[in-house]
């Protein structure tokens, strides 16, 4: 009896996914890119790391419904609402920036990062689950990073 146990070629990629968002709290839906860049790995099962890469936007898993969508972007304006009085707002901006403390304290009520598992490159998510980057701040240039680990 042959007890060799071959291992499975085992590897890493890294991608960066560039977006312009048009609004703020504008949820984008990267799960096709994030696919697309599974399949490039070359890579058939493990994992995606998706991450934000910026402090004023956020990754989640959730439904693509539209209705749903005005309800989170509802959500999130009265948890922190653009009109209120916050300390962040009195630091003096960066070129190109303005005040946005609102979609600081938004961001953490969401998260920066989320994990995946994938199998034959697909990624292993529920019937209505889709990838989302959701800006929280003003229409710019944002990055996700992504790190896909498997064999």
């Amino acid at each position: 009896m042959d007890t060799t146990a071959v291992a499975p070629r085992t590897g890493f990629a890294a991608h960066v996914l560039s977006l312009s968002t048009t609004r703020g709290r504008e949820f984008i839906d990267i799960t096709e890119e994030v696919e697309t860049r599974i399949a490039e790995s070359a890579l058939n099962r493990g994992l995606v790391v998706v991450a934000s890469r910026h402090t004023t936007g956020a990754v989640v898993i959730n439904e693509h419904e539209p209705e749903l969508l005005k309800d989170l972007d509802r959500m999130l304006t009265k948890m922190a609402p653009l009109e209120r009085e916050y300390a962040h707002n009195g630091v003096p901006c960066g070129k190109g920036e303005q005040p946005n403390g609102h979609a600081h304290c938004q961001a953490l009520l969401l998260s920066a990062t989320v994990s995946i598992p994938f199998d034959n490159a697909r990624l292993s998510l529920g019937r209505y689950q889709r990838v989302f980057f959701v800006e929280l701040d003003c229409p710019r240039e944002r990055q996700v990073s992504l790190m896909v680990l498997g064999c």
